[in-house]
């Protein structure tokens, strides 16, 4: 049987410091025999979990003896991932490293394992929000804030929270196979493997447009995002030639002109694929990626997942109602509006300010249709 230890030190974040327990109990379940012994270790054999998330005060059979000779230890994320671990910590994870357990961090518990110097001259995850300071804080480390996991073996790094799940069914996956973790995941409504990776959660800010002298030209850019703009339109309207708009872009924006512009229509397309039900095709073209293969290609590669499964996930919008159609606004804006009018048949399209254009076909007898309000 596989001793799968679980540090628990103060300020563990409740949720993660579960998830592996109930993946790898919910595996031994389904299996009908125990694989894995599961040990909740905590130094002194006491843990307060974090209090911004309901503090608990638990005791813990095992303290850090219980590393010794574990197959596996789990390290979850914790509220003070920010503070140096104590050294009889570091002493039991180098340990459990050197003998060849398996050591696997659960979102911010990567800087714990960092803390050890394991991690040095590995690509490695962490919660994309903290990608960042794990990088600036661990030089040595390949730090890679898409992925959901990291698989070197004996070292494995997964993302924030909801990642703790990809990383213990893939470790069941592992260890049992295929079926068994298949199974696992189904008992604990979970799919084997999501799609895509960690980029799908991050938060894509729109792009810099603080107040430069580019400014002007950020704000006509953000505009005709649904115009086929070229370096030479960008620069005529900021009255500079293409080499002096280059070097205004990459001193005021840290980037090119036409990389600014192409994650301001990716940003764009996030928005309407959240907040709308207007065809990926109709959101291709609003936001100047021409063809829905390209909208597809530059969407996947900065989000790691499809438009479809970015909708999918992320969508607040209702789907349209058999009355639903959808007005474009002077700038070029789409908005979904009311369609009144029967199956069929010629309607108004009114939209949410009331206004509203004859002429636009709606009803259960057919799609939704398109018009334009002045």
């Amino acid at each position: 049987m596989a001793v799968m230890a679980i540090l628990a030190l103060d300020g563990a974040l409740p949720f993660e410091l579960s998830v592996p327990g109930q993946i790898f109990g919910t595996a031994n379940e389904t299996a009908g025999r125990n694989h894995y012994e599961i040990r909740i270790c905590a130094p002194g054999r006491r843990v307060a979990t974090a209090a911004e998330f309901g503090g608990l005060n638990l005791n813990t059979p095992w303290g850090l003896e219980g590393l010794t000779d574990a197959d596996t230890v789990v390290i979850p994320g914790h509220a003070r991932f920010l503070d140096q671990p104590s050294a009889p910590v570091i002493k039991a994870l180098r340990s459990a490293g050197e003998r060849g357990a398996r050591l696997a961090s659960i979102c911010v518990g990567a800087f714990t394992l960092a803390a050890t110097g394991l991690l040095d001259g590995h690509r490695a995850t962490t919660h994309w929000h903290h990608a960042a300071e794990l990088a600036r804080r661990h030089p040595a480390i390949d730090v890679d804030r898409s992925s959901l996991y990291i698989d070197h073996g004996t070292l494995i790094t997964s993302a924030g929270v909801a990642a703790a799940l990809d990383l213990c069914l893939h470790l069941v996956r592992r260890d049992l196979g295929a079926a068994l973790a298949a199974t696992t995941a189904r008992h604990t409504v979970m799919p084997l493997q999501r799609d895509g990776g960690q980029s799908q959660y991050i938060e894509h800010p729109a792009p810099d447009s603080r107040d430069t002298t580019l400014q002007p030209t950020l704000r006509w850019m953000e505009a005709h995002l649904h115009h086929n703009l070229t370096l030479d339109d960008i620069a005529r309207h900021a009255a500079m030639s293409i080499r002096s708009l280059n070097r205004h872009f990459r001193a005021q924006t840290g980037t090119t002109p036409l990389q600014w512009l192409l994650r301001a229509r990716v940003h764009r397309a996030q928005e309407l694929l959240e907040t709308t039900t207007i065809p990926v095709e109709r959101i291709a073209d609003e936001t100047g990626f021409g063809s829905p293969s390209t909208f597809r290609q530059h969407f996947a590669r900065h989000t790691g997942v499809s438009p479809q499964t970015y909708r999918n996930t992320f969508s607040s919008a209702q789907h349209p109602s058999e009355n639903t159609g959808i007005i474009m606004t002077p700038t070029g804006t789409p908005r979904e509006c009311l369609i009144n009018g029967g199956s069929g048949d010629q309607g108004d399209a009114r939209d949410d300010r009331g206004r509203c254009r004859a002429g636009v076909r709606g009803g259960a007898g057919g799609l939704g249709g398109v018009g334009r309000v002045g």
